[in-house]
């Protein structure tokens, strides 16, 4: 590692802790500032304004109007947006590829992870629910 990257964190690491933040936030929408307190680190406001913000356009969070800012909540839980990544990365594929996508997601999951795949599955069919159908169990993503 060099000196350049040694102080950086891991690409995602200040996303996923400020979803955190708004995620033990029970619903009620928060501050810059509320998530600069609630993460307890020295992290800048500004920083945390410029995460906030970066969710917002990628749809991770909605904002509404506090004061001279904004007040975030997360769009989904953390299910939900684990879901809606996993369906992004599979739409950037090819049309002719998600069936290896897949196949290969699938080929790589550890064995109880295969098994309540198949049990999920088995469960939409049985309830007549097609691809591309919400569940409460990915939060409807």
């Amino acid at each position: 590692m060099d000196e350049a990257s040694a102080g950086r964190r891991p690409a995602g690491e200040l996303e996923a802790s400020v979803l955190a933040a708004l995620w033990a936030a029970g619903g009620r929408a928060l501050t810059p500032s509320d998530v600069q307190r609630e993460l307890g680190t020295a992290l800048a406001r500004t920083t945390v304004t410029t995460i906030l913000a970066r969710l917002h356009e990628k749809g991770s969070v909605s904002r509404t109007r506090s004061g001279r800012g904004y007040a975030y909540l997360p769009v989904q839980d953390s299910p939900g947006l684990a879901a809606r990544r996993m369906r992004t990365e599979l739409d950037k594929s090819a049309a002719d590829d998600r069936g290896t996508v897949l196949a290969r997601f699938v080929s790589e999951l550890k064995p109880e992870d295969e098994q309540l795949l198949r049990d999920l599955l088995g469960q939409a069919g049985e309830d007549g629910l097609s691809g591309g159908a919400g569940t409460a169990q990915d939060g409807g993503a």
